[in-house]
């Protein structure tokens, strides 16, 4: 069965990589959801590519936008929980904007108007999120053990991010200098996280885009990472969100279920009223992807996008 077709909405190649080893395939599943655009994600390989170039060449298939670092690149240096372009070893950051430059180049082959990008973090010696995670199912954002850890881990944030937010945009400076010289019209939108140590919050991204003075970044805006951050207490995701709307390149829908994200909006959180407040981002957002995990069904994913722009044509001006 063939879904109805889903027009300017793409969808992220996440939801079904982990079946497929051809590309075609994989493409092939997605279109059969309505999508005549896909979001490239950053496991798709170069063998992969050889079955999906032929099909953008002949129209099959719309490229919205590639998430760095594209293609795959197996080593975790330069993976989407690093400190990428915030690294102070040079050699390092130098191959992060390299990577991020060739992720830019397939965009613009591919005529996708965008590269996501996770830029960086300020990096811990282990992975403090998860340990809050832990500790926030167990026992609660206001228990004691929460707080306290919560209070060493932004100590540490708080007097790194800096420093980290201005190695991020240098990084970014060069790769904008360096797309520009090379002709492609491709924009860079860096992306809200997942975990409390990771850049940018949306304050810090907004500093960044400002710094680079007109430069093509801009915010990916991320829901579900918004609503995990919100939740553990990092920021206020709907109202910073909504307040910075005019810095939004392109939006990954989807909805958390606790601290547990990728789920279909309204669908599994059961909840029918929590999403709006994301409803006028996404309306306004040039570039909308749904970002989903393997477990969502294509009959809740047609339920759900069926909910979510009913919800947007309420908001259209009436004429």
């Amino acid at each position: 069965m063939i879904m109805k077709a889903k027009g300017e909405y793409s969808f992220s190649t996440c939801w079904n990589i982990k079946k497929h080893t051809v590309g075609r395939e994989l493409v092939e599943e997605i279109r059969q959801l309505g999508f005549s655009r896909v979001e490239l994600n950053y496991n798709i390989t170069r063998e992969m590519l050889t079955t999906i170039e032929p099909m953008i060449e002949r129209g099959e298939i719309g490229i919205s936008s590639v998430h760095n670092t594209f293609p795959h690149t197996p080593d975790p240096d330069y993976g989407t929980d690093s400190v990428l372009l915030g690294f102070d070893d040079e050699s390092k950051r130098q191959r992060a904007i390299e990577l991020l430059v060739q992720s830019a180049e397939y965009a613009h082959r591919y005529g996708a108007k965008a590269v996501v990008v996770h830029p960086g973090e300020v990096p811990f010696p282990y992975d403090i999120s998860e340990e809050l995670e832990d500790i926030f199912n167990e026992q609660g954002r206001d228990s004691a053990a929460y707080q306290t850890l919560w209070g060493q881990m932004l100590e540490r944030r708080n007097s790194l991010s800096g420093h980290y937010v201005q190695r991020i945009r240098d990084s970014l400076e060069e790769v904008c200098d360096r797309i520009a010289s090379k002709g492609y019209d491709v924009a860079i939108g860096i992306e809200t996280r997942s975990r409390c140590y990771q850049m940018p919050t949306l304050q810090e991204a907004k500093t960044i885009i400002d710094r680079l003075k007109g430069a093509p970044v801009y915010l990916w805006y991320d829901i579900g990472h918004g609503m995990i951050m919100d939740r553990m207490g990092l920021y206020d995701n709907a109202k910073e969100a909504n307040e910075m709307i005019d810095y939004i390149l392109g939006v990954h829908i989807h909805e958390t279920i606790g601290l547990s994200d990728h789920w279909c909006p309204y669908i599994h959180s059961g909840d029918l009223e929590f999403f709006d407040r994301f409803v006028n981002i996404i309306r306004q957002a040039p570039i909308k992807v749904y970002e989903l995990k393997a477990a969502c069904q294509p009959e809740d994913i047609e339920r759900s996008h069926e909910l979510l722009t009913s919800k947007i044509a309420k908001l259209q001006p009436q004429g």
